[in-house]
């Protein structure tokens, strides 16, 4: 079977890395993506914590810290009020990972179906 990549030259392939690497440090790892699709609907720790099967309250915790340094979620303290709570929301700047995840997940569908195949 002939493998297509798009990429043609030394320059393009370095380009691809590149890009892919960065794309991975901010969203890579097994939480990131899983913890912004369960902020579309959640917005305090222990419901995320809840959503997100498996993931410990630090590593969450460590996850938010990280998605909020690079602009997916912010977080907003309402101390004064009674009770106290914390809300994580997205940004606008999620709205970019859209066709990100849209194609990993038709892409995930897919592979399933073939790997149910064989």
């Amino acid at each position: 079977m002939e493998v297509k990549v798009r990429c043609f030259t030394e320059q393009q392939c370095q380009n691809m890395f590149r890009g892919v690497e960065d794309s991975l440090y901010v969203i890579g790892g097994k939480w990131k993506l899983k913890i912004i699709i369960a902020l579309i609907t959640h917005s305090r720790f222990n419901e995320i914590l809840r959503k997100v099967n498996g993931i410990s309250s630090k590593v969450l915790s460590n996850e938010l810290k990280d998605l909020e340094i690079n602009g997916f979620v912010t977080r907003h303290d309402y101390k004064l009020e009674s009770p106290a709570r914390i809300e994580y929301l997205l940004t606008e700047h999620v709205e970019t990972l859209e066709p990100v995840i849209v194609a990993l997940k038709e892409w995930g569908i897919m592979h399933r179906k073939t790997l149910t195949k064989k």
